[in-house]
């Protein structure tokens, strides 16, 4: 049988790789959609897989631009967690190349299973 909270941290870690090494594919390879994001009070909404991948060019300038290098996982835990939806409270950390950071912050990440994949559709 398998562990809802573990497959999310798993789908989690692939993601975060994918993120880090500028791989939009594997990112969208985890990820449901439409997809939600909420920064700030503002809400992001894509769609599709094409109107994530749209912008990520840009954003990795953007946080390139800041001196990021790297975000890595400080801490993760599924604070709820059932077969077909898991909250995952994370915090994050961008670093900078010399392993400094830059910015930390928690973070919630909610993933849904849909016809047997589990993905993220929403985090904050």
């Amino acid at each position: 049988m398998s562990n809802p909270g573990q497959d999310a941290i798993d789908t989690f870690m692939r993601w975060t790789d994918g993120f880090n090494n500028w791989d939009t594919e594997a990112m969208l390879a985890e990820m449901h959609f439409p997809h939600m994001r909420l920064s700030g009070s503002n809400f992001q909404m894509w769609q599709s897989p094409e109107d994530f991948a749209r912008p990520q060019d840009a954003m990795t300038a953007d946080l390139r631009a800041e001196g990021w290098h790297t975000t890595i996982t400080k801490s993760i835990e599924a604070v709820q967690a059932g077969h077909e939806k898991v909250h995952l409270k994370i915090r994050q950390s961008r670093q900078h190349a010399d392993g400094t950071e830059y910015n930390g912050f928690d973070t919630l990440w909610i993933f849904i299973k849909i016809d047997g994949k589990r993905g993220v559709q929403f985090w904050s």
